[in-house]
């Protein structure tokens, strides 16, 4: 599958909020790194950090813009709530080997009134 199709895929599924299929997409040595956490590495890994992060919170991706160059796609996204954000992700043999993606974090959590972390 190339880069573009799966992200589309990885959109649909992250809409439905199911943590097994979205990690049937990775590799099981892919990494995840959300710029406003610390990385995240291997398949069992990156489906525990969805499912802890569909648990605190009803999460929506639309796509603005989505690009393919070679291995990589790239996903500019919104959510309903305003949130804007933008994903790259490494493809290869049809699965996400890197993902990085930069967003708000203080943004997400005043939106979804989550409690703000103390430095």
């Amino acid at each position: 599958m190339k880069p573009k199709e799966l992200v589309k895929k990885w959109v649909d599924i992250f809409n439905t909020g199911d943590t097994d299929q979205i990690a049937e997409l990775y590799h099981d040595d892919a990494i995840n790194h959300q710029v406003a956490n610390e990385p995240i590495a291997g398949r069992d890994s990156i489906k525990e950090m969805f499912r802890a992060e569909f648990a605190q919170a009803k999460m929506v991706c639309l796509v603005e813009n989505l690009f393919e160059d070679g291995d990589w796609a790239i996903l500019e996204w919104k959510d309903p709530l305003g949130l804007r954000g933008c994903g790259f992700f490494q493809v290869i043999d049809g699965k996400i080997k890197f993902q990085r993606g930069y967003w708000d974090k203080l943004s997400f959590l005043r939106q979804h009134d989550l409690p703000i972390p103390k430095v």
